[in-house]
């Protein structure tokens, strides 16, 4: 990919000399081709997508399990204890399911190929 010197734009306020806008450009050129650094820009520009993505369904399972037993392990025993520790749980689980809908049915933007900082 060839890249000329008016091609690099720069705000107003902020003056380059030649050699320094076909520096720039080269160093820009050179951090493309690090394929770990631009996977790592991609996962780390907003939130990583790992971390954020991972949570909210394991809790929601997690909650999910343990509601399940509490009900009917409560049910069974007759036990008030475990009844209301599933009236506990129940709220928290509906809120992370909501959650994780809300989520998975959010419009995102079309994805370009490039970088948002490129």
């Amino acid at each position: 990919m060839a890249f000329s010197v008016n091609d690099w734009e720069t705000p107003d306020d902020v003056r380059l000399s030649p050699r320094e806008r076909v520096a720039l450009l080269i160093i820009e050129a050179e951090l493309r081709q690090d394929r770990r650094l631009v996977h790592r820009m991609r996962v780390t520009s907003g939130r990583p997508r790992f971390q954020r993505g991972l949570w909210l369904p394991l809790a929601f399972l997690l909650l999910a399990g343990a509601s399940a037993f509490t009900a009917v392990v409560g049910i069974r025993t007759s036990d008030p204890s475990l009844l209301w520790c599933f009236a506990l749980l129940w709220p928290l689980t509906l809120m992370q399911g909501f959650r994780l809908l809300c989520r998975t049915t959010r419009r995102r933007p079309p994805s370009s190929g490039a970088s948002p900082w490129l």
